[in-house]
């Protein structure tokens, strides 16, 4: 986590200070759980919340840290030495660490998962207008990276969308998975803690009971949260390419925006570089390599051991803010893109219409000319047009045994470039519910 790839709203849900005051919250709504049950004195419970607008001096726990090697403790600790001794000393009674750590650690992926989710919806609203607005606007497909058959840039665009909509329902999903909290004690029995403190506890903190904890909440629901995180960035990944792929000087169909006083490079001044599409394959890169440790982590030894601390330690921060980073980016992008329409259209033009190849296959079969039959006539037509430069339809119109099943004018209408838009429409609604 760098600041050069880090937005403050979710950088604070991982700072020190969050972190201590969630520990707070959980310590003070377990002993009001606690009192509630006769198992503590009231006054002790609510003696508890005096420290409620206190701001925990991080130096402090952290000194403390430093002769206990024990970061709940040294937490406890600051906490005794501001509401006093005594009011303290019921505090994390039959709780464990473990306790804190992992429902702190699940309040902070929850929160992180309704940022990332608020970024979806402003990446897919980008993405809807973007597709709107250039619904018709035709354009090359490629397969291989070779010219196939027309589509249209507002496609392009939905395609993506439809993309971006499964991955917030995944995340959607993950979020619900992963909003659980455990105040069973050690090893998860419940032995010196009522079921319901946690029941108290996770309520008051936004969360579900796990069912069964051991001392730890399982991590396949970890894991799960992190490779759908690796997912999304995979698909950011792919939106970046193609941009990049349409920006090369070859093809120019769309650029990222170049702000006024941009430079592209420092040699060469005539540069337009995309950067930014550059830069979120990246740190897509980076997103997905902390999908594997999480994966990692799902195997403990017996109720707990502390080989996935260290991990979480990093990818909690890191995954969350650089995927929350790449798609506020990623919707900027989208937004400001600037798109060619005459260079599609140029493109389109390229190969002298074998693009409609297909077409006239069809035709010949339709007028009872086998398919390999078929196949070998439009080929033998196609191959002049690669290789010599020369005009599809005028090709096909000169060739006798095309002539002898099709004429003219059913050569003509085969290369019309509005047969390959007719259900545009209807893909559309599928995507987006209207067409």
């Amino acid at each position: 986590m760098i600041p050069r790839y880090s937005r403050p709203e979710m950088v604070a849900i991982w700072s020190p200070e969050t972190r201590f005051r969630i520990w707070f919250e959980i310590e003070a709504h377990a002993g009001d759980a606690m009192a509630a049950l006769g198992t503590i004195p009231k006054s002790n419970a609510e003696a508890v919340w005096k420290a409620r607008n206190v701001a925990f001096d991080v130096a402090r726990i952290d000194e403390i840290e430093r002769v206990t090697k024990h970061d709940v403790i040294a937490f406890l600790t600051h906490l005794a030495e501001i509401v006093g001794a005594d009011a303290a000393r019921f505090v994390h009674q039959g709780m464990t660490s473990s306790d804190v750590l992992d429902t702190t650690l699940n309040v902070q992926l929850a929160r992180a998962a309704d940022i990332l989710l608020s970024d979806l919806d402003a990446l897919l609203a980008a993405l809807r207008r973007r597709a709107f607005e250039h619904k018709l606007t035709p354009r090359i497909g490629r397969s291989h990276g070779i010219h196939a058959e027309p589509t249209t840039m507002g496609l392009t665009f939905a395609r993506f969308h439809a993309e971006m909509a499964r991955n917030r329902a995944r995340l959607a999903r993950a979020r619900e998975d992963i909003a659980t909290g455990a105040i069973s004690g050690a090893v998860g029995t419940f032995a010196n803690i009522d079921p319901r403190v946690e029941e108290h506890v996770c309520a008051q903190m936004g969360l579900r009971p796990e069912p069964i904890s051991t001392q730890v909440i399982p991590r396949d629901r970890h894991a799960m949260f992190f490779a759908t995180l690796a997912v999304i960035a995979s698909s950011v990944e792919n939106l970046a390419t193609e941009i990049r792929h349409m920006q090369r000087t070859e093809v120019l169909e769309a650029e990222e925006y170049f702000s006024p006083g941009q430079k592209g490079s420092s040699a060469m001044p005539h540069k337009r570089n995309p950067v930014l599409t550059e830069n979120l394959t990246g740190l897509a890169r980076m997103v997905r390599s902390m999908a594997i440790p999480a994966l990692e982590n799902v195997a403990l030894w017996h109720e707990r051991d502390i080989s996935h601390s260290s991990v979480e330690r990093m990818i909690g921060p890191d995954a969350t803010v650089t995927l929350d980073f790449a798609l506020a980016r990623l919707t900027g992008v989208i937004e400001n893109l600037v798109v060619y329409p005459e260079n599609m259209q140029r493109n389109l033009d390229r190969l002298g219409g074998l693009v409609h190849s297909q077409r006239v296959l069809l035709a010949l079969t339709q007028k009872g000319v086998s398919r390999e039959g078929a196949y070998a006539l439009v080929q033998r037509n196609a191959m002049k047009v690669w290789e010599q430069g020369a005009d599809f339809m005028a090709e096909l119109k000169a060739d006798p045994d095309v002539r002898a099943v099709l004429s003219e004018a059913e050569i003509e209408e085969k290369f019309d470039l509005g047969y390959h838009l007719k259900h545009v429409d209807t893909i559309f609604a599928r995507v987006f519910g209207e067409g």
